[in-house]
């Protein structure tokens, strides 16, 4: 892209430094103005001097470019000609004290594959874009009232090559896209792809927030992947890490040599237990920088929706700190404010301008009105993470099915709030490592009963209120916890209980799709009803879910070993009910048994309902039964009126059609010819015989 001259960059600058440049990419790192010569720009507001260095002058070694000072705010411009796409470069800043620090450009859009950490030229520009189609219907579709099944993915580890080097972003474009695609999801989520330099953080502690890390191959390549999925019905949402940032030399941290992106108050600076420093929310250049990320994944890259990494870190002064190590607002609360206005400046900027992109918070706590806008005292996200359901079902899943009975309440205490907030159930990454166990692994029992138990699950899951979100591997079972370094064990599809279990989650996730009373209301009660939600003795739950337009699904949850024979639900008036999905058919694993039609019987009441049906509710089983409406019946009345109005309907039609049929009868008889009278013939008179 082309540079603006310097008094078209007034304006920006002057945003940049309010903390309202939203595209703060254009204004500050490298851009071209022209074909031999790049201009470079950074924020330095602490720094003596600045020079470009890189391969091309041998890292300062070499012929010197310095940085001018562009004004008492801290900004710094420098050029350099000659130079081509994929140079590489860093900043060599002069602190305040003298001392001299390398430093890559943090608005880069490429950098090198670590171990380097220089910044790269790159020019974004010339990707031709496919996928107009999908961005037409996503902001044509309502947010709240569409479906949205996450498959999270960590592209280092989905699958590898033989050697073990991982997929680079067109290999997964051919391979990733049309497996998420066939198991039926909706959307991917992607752990953090911006540039990080250590491995064993998954992600989460970011050097490069303008730049697609580059494990995996150049930004155009990620672009392609986008574009992939977007064309194969896919939506993307990335994990995105405003909440910390790591200390690594070449990085943020004490970016110009004094407390620059960090708080420079000692109580609010630093993440102790993470190691990593805290974005100094009340920054107007910080602002900028992070608003600017954020907006530039989404209307560079097409990015669907965004996954703000460890929102309660932020909103909290205290998070993992003891006493005496974080000081009180200035209201003597313990809330973070300066993040609480960030989070709702953030929200206010994306969502105004793309408001059907998808802003999803990761927060913990019980912060109220999480998804409520602004001007209502919200924080503006339209989505959270429900990490107490999260908790609160696999700590019952965790537990024998003989003492699940008293922790009943763990299934069903989300309802209390489920319509407070607009969530999403996560069963993520972080429920897969560190000695947590995987899905599979937390069920209870034999092999058998732990797939059925997961088939159980997963069935109670898809059938909740809220979007749903499912980590890679979990959908065949992988024994094993998630480890980074090794791609997912794919060869547990040899086995028939793992296929077994991926064919289950695929027809559950095309289901789930296929059928919105499972999505289309997620806000109230009218898309939720129980049936019995205290059938704890039998570790049964039931429950209708509802569409717009009536429809209704069934849902009886049996987390018991038992079967449940002669079991009386009762149900919503219909001819009868059919199996439309079990977790217990043979085809996935289970016993097979089939119900068949189940009658309703209009006799027995039950449950608050005047019908019930009686069945056999398979063990560890979901099922999902669906009724075949009763023929509307006319009232007696209307009826009466019906047969009195056809009677004489059909009386006139025979007195009509009589009278049709004699018309021409008598119009025959009226045009025959009437022989004509003989006129009288005359007396002859005789004469009178003498």
């Amino acid at each position: 892209m082309a540079r603006k001259k310097a008094n078209e960059q007034d304006f920006p600058a002057y945003l940049f430094h309010q903390g309202t440049n939203y595209k703060a990419q254009e204004l500050l790192g490298a851009h071209r103005v022209d074909a031999d010569t790049v201009e470079f720009t950074t924020w330095a507001p602490h720094a003596q001097s600045i020079l470009i260095v890189g391969e091309f002058n041998q890292w300062g070694q070499g012929e010197q470019f310095p940085m001018k000072k562009l004004n008492d705010e801290g900004l710094w411009q420098g050029r350099v000609t000659g130079l081509q796409e994929y140079d590489t470069y860093k900043f060599l800043i002069t602190g305040p004290d003298g001392a001299e620090h390398f430093k890559s450009d943090p608005y880069a859009f490429h950098t090198e594959t670590r171990p380097g950490t220089a910044s790269k030229l790159y020019t974004l520009e010339g990707y031709q874009w496919g996928d107009g189609k999908w961005l037409e219907h996503r902001d044509a579709a309502p947010v709240n009232a569409s479906p949205m099944n996450i498959y999270e993915v960590h592209l280092g580890s989905w699958r590898t090559y033989p050697d073990g080097t991982p997929y680079d972003y067109n290999k997964l474009a051919e391979e990733l896209v049309p497996y998420v695609r066939d198991m039926g999801y909706t959307h991917v989520e992607l752990l953090p792809v911006t540039e990080y330099p250590y491995d064993g953080s998954w992600g989460y502690q970011v050097t490069g927030y303008f730049a697609p890390t580059s494990r995996y191959g150049a930004p155009k390549d990620f672009m392609h992947l986008i574009d992939a999925f977007h064309q194969a019905g896919i939506g993307v949402i990335m994990d995105w890490v405003p909440a910390h940032f790591p200390k690594d030399e070449n990085g943020l941290c004490e970016f110009d040599g004094g407390y620059c992106y960090e708080y420079s108050d000692a109580r609010k600076m630093e993440h102790r237990g993470w190691g990593t420093r805290v974005f100094d929310y009340g920054r107007c250049e910080v602002q900028s920088f992070l608003i600017s990320s954020a907006l530039f994944w989404i209307e560079q890259y097409h990015i669907d929706g965004i996954r703000v990494d460890a929102v309660a870190s932020m909103l909290y002064l205290d998070y993992d700190r003891r006493d005496g190590q974080w000081a009180p607002n200035v209201y003597g609360g313990r809330e973070n404010l300066e993040a609480v206005a960030f989070l709702r400046k953030l929200n206010s900027a994306i969502l105004s301008d793309h408001p059907h992109v998808l802003m999803i918070a990761e927060e913990s706590t019980a912060w109220p009105m999480v998804t409520k806008p602004d001007y209502v005292g919200g924080l503006g996200f339209n989505f959270k993470w429900n990490m107490g359901w999260m908790n609160d079902v696999l700590s019952y899943l965790s537990t024998d099915p003989y003492f699940r009975s008293y922790n009943h309440d763990k299934l069903t205490f989300s309802m209390m709030y489920a319509f407070s907030e607009n969530y999403i159930l996560p069963i993520s990454h972080d429920e897969v490592v560190h000695g947590k166990c995987s899905l599979i692994g937390r069920m209870p029992g034999e092999y058998p009963q732990k797939f059925a138990g997961a088939r159980a699950f997963l069935g109670y899951m898809m059938s909740c209120t809220g979007k749903k979100l499912l980590f890679m591997g979990s959908e065949f079972a992988q024994f094993i916890e998630w480890n980074y370094e090794q791609q997912l064990d794919w060869l547990l599809l040899d086995y028939d209980a793992h296929r077994q279990m991926q064919d289950y989650v695929r027809e559950l996730n095309h289901f789930y799709k296929d059928h919105p009373a499972f999505w289309q209301i997620e806000d109230s009660w009218d898309g939720y009803q129980w049936i019995d939600a205290n059938d704890s003795s039998r570790n049964l739950l039931s429950y209708i879910r509802k569409d717009e337009a009536g429809h209704e699904i069934v849902v009886l949850a049996n987390f018991s070993p038992v079967a449940w024979e002669d079991c009386i639900i009762g149900i919503p008036d219909a001819v009868s009910y059919t199996v439309a999905l079990s977790s217990d058919e043979a085809r996935f694993g289970g016993s097979g048994n089939d119900l068949g039609v189940m009658k309703v019987n209009r006799k027995v009441p039950c449950h608050g309902f005047q019908q019930s049906i009686t069945l056999t509710v398979p063990p560890m089983s979901t099922l999902y039964l669906v009724g075949k409406p009763r023929p509307k019946r006319t009232p007696k009345t209307e009826t009466a009126a019906k047969k009195t109005s056809a009677s004489k309907a059909g009386t006139a039609a025979k007195k009509t059609s009589a009278a049709k049929a004699e018309a021409p009868a008598k119009k025959a008889a009226g045009t025959k010819k009437t022989p004509a009278k003989k006129a009288p013939a005359k007396k002859t008179t005789s004469p009178k015989k003498p």
